[in-house]
């Protein structure tokens, strides 16, 4: 019988992960997609003078760039799989780090020189990490447009039933931004997890876990859709 699976990414991410979890997994899981974020458009323009490449931390700073900006010259610099493969479908020439956005940072530091120009990452108002900072430090020039804001939503429909009676099989968690509006809705709502496997993309993303008492908590090995595949394919 499938386990449930909750995805509470963004609607498109989580959609395109259910999509690749059936094709990789099938009749494994049950997923169910109730997003605790919302993509929110800010007002701003693209400025990309003296720019020498972009930095996509997700698919959402990718489509938000497409809408803005014909613009497709410029090498993009990708954290995983799923933001590379939104960037090559838009036109861009896309390289992915496979991780996450330590591995980012590797990345541009080993293939983009300072003298290349400055690269300007492409974000949301909350970000993960310290990608400027690593970047800077190697003396590479960082520019950041905010172009969306991740504002939180409530978990409903059946996915709030299962957390509610303590029937959800497994927690898939891809941040810890997520991780942490999860765990403060789960003290509000007295969620159960005596039965739940929480799978986390990172340990920072689990660390956000701690307040929670699920069965078991794991993290894959490697920051990545495939490293989560992996961890899944485990259960």
């Amino acid at each position: 019988m499938p386990k449930t699976l909750l995805l509470v990414r963004p609607e498109p991410q989580s959609t395109a992960f259910a999509k690749a979890l059936a094709a990789e997994l099938p009749g494994r899981f049950e997923v169910l997609i109730a997003p605790l974020l919302r993509i929110e458009p800010l007002p701003g323009e693209i400025e990309l003078a003296g720019v020498g490449a972009l930095l996509f931390t997700s698919a959402n700073g990718v489509g938000e760039f497409v809408r803005r900006s014909p613009d497709r010259t410029r090498l993009a610099y990708c954290v995983g799989a799923m933001t590379t493969a939104a960037a090559r479908a838009a036109g861009f020439d896309a390289r992915s780090a496979d991780g996450d956005v330590e591995a980012l940072a590797d990345l541009v530091i080993a293939r983009h020189p300072p003298e290349a120009g400055a690269c300007l990452h492409i974000r949301g108002i909350h970000a993960a990490g310290d990608l400027a900072g690593r970047l800077e430090t190697a003396g590479i020039e960082v520019r950041a447009a905010e172009l969306y804001d991740q504002v939180a939503c409530e978990i409903e429909g059946r996915a709030a039933d299962l957390l509610r009676v303590g029937e959800l099989d497994v927690f898939t968690v891809f941040s810890p931004r997520t991780a942490t509006i999860f765990a403060e809705q789960a003290k509000e709502n007295g969620w159960l997890f005596a039965r739940s496997i929480s799978v986390s993309l990172s340990a920072a993303a689990d660390a956000k876990l701690d307040t929670l008492s699920f069965a078991d908590r794991r993290v894959a090995e490697h920051p990545g859709r495939e490293g989560m595949m992996a961890a899944l394919a485990a259960l």
